[in-house]
């Protein structure tokens, strides 16, 4: 599979303009997934410039680069720190994250990641992990259920489906995705079934991956990480994720609290770099339509902790 199959990186020339890359700096992708975004930032780096890209998937150990720059990190993100400091970093230019999921994932029929497949329900990012989407299904209770359906699926009929989950898997466990597609089916509107199948599948994946938590462990050790001028660059295709990065960038915590000075001003270690978040073009849809729902959003630490 070339890098390309592996993954097209939405909003690439914009990420890259982003990062504002020092030839002599260190960066961080810490999605490295086909390598599309990594391989640009080395293509913009000078001789003494150096890339860390981080990817839970060993998948992505094939697409790694050639080049004596570039350190290849099997890891998930929420690990950063630590990384750095085995590899003797302590401080780097900027740091990059797509948290979309790549081609690979969707497209592969045996991870489990689409409705498209009649495949077992996995959909873990990590091989290792022991939680998988079919243990979620079946052992969460309806209450839980029908929360994640609800918080990261954004379906409104989240508790009719968390209720048809439990009473179906009371005769059979559910562990494939033809069979959950079954058991939601009712509750989807026709017009509406790709979008909403691909929200419950999008659900249950940020479930198994814990991807809100981790993505607010990479936010709070970005501020340890970036020098001041230092650029954090990410990339989200979820309502949720959006807005905690937004909050984030905005307020400099996670919890979105904002501080203000005597005089009223925000106390804040970010500069907005787009006060108003980039999406992809018209142009780069047509060619990427999975770059539709990406948002671009950019800030620079401006003092240190």
């Amino acid at each position: 599979m070339t890098p390309t199959e592996y993954h097209i990186p939405a909003l690439l020339e914009e990420t890259i303009n982003g990062l504002n890359i020092n030839p002599k700096g260190i960066y961080v992708d810490v999605t490295f997934g086909g390598g599309g975004h990594s391989r640009a930032i080395i293509e913009k780096l000078g001789d003494k410039g150096r890339l860390f890209s981080l990817d839970q998937d060993i998948d992505a150990w094939a697409n790694r680069l050639n080049d004596s720059r570039f350190t290849f990190v099997h890891s998930n993100f929420s690990f950063l720190k630590n990384f750095l400091r085995y590899y003797g970093v302590d401080e780097v230019d900027g740091i990059l994250a797509d948290l979309g999921v790549s081609f690979h994932h969707f497209d592969d029929s045996e991870r489990g990641f689409s409705f498209r497949h009649d495949s077992r329900l996995d959909m873990r990012m990590n091989r290792d992990s022991k939680v998988d989407a079919a243990s979620i299904v079946n052992s969460y209770d309806e209450e839980q259920l029908a929360s994640v359906l609800y918080l990261y699926g954004e379906l409104k009929q989240s508790r009719r489906m968390a209720s048809a989950i439990v009473k179906a898997r009371n005769a059979g466990e559910i562990t494939t995705t033809g069979r959950l597609v079954e058991v939601v089916s009712p509750f989807i509107r026709k017009s509406q079934e790709k979008k909403e199948l691909a929200q419950v599948f999008q659900a249950l994946r940020i479930e198994v991956n814990n991807e809100i938590d981790v993505l607010k462990r990479l936010l709070n050790q970005s501020l340890e990480v970036l020098k001041p001028g230092g650029r954090l660059v990410i990339i989200t295709y979820h309502s949720l994720e959006d807005r905690l990065v937004k909050n984030f960038m905005r307020s400099g915590n996670v919890e979105g609290k904002v501080e203000k000075d005597f005089f009223g001003k925000v106390n804040t270690p970010w500069k907005l770099i787009n006060n108003k978040v980039i999406v992809a073009s018209d142009e780069e849809v047509e060619r990427n339509p999975r770059s539709r729902s990406a948002k671009l959003r950019i800030a620079e630490k401006v003092q240190s902790l």
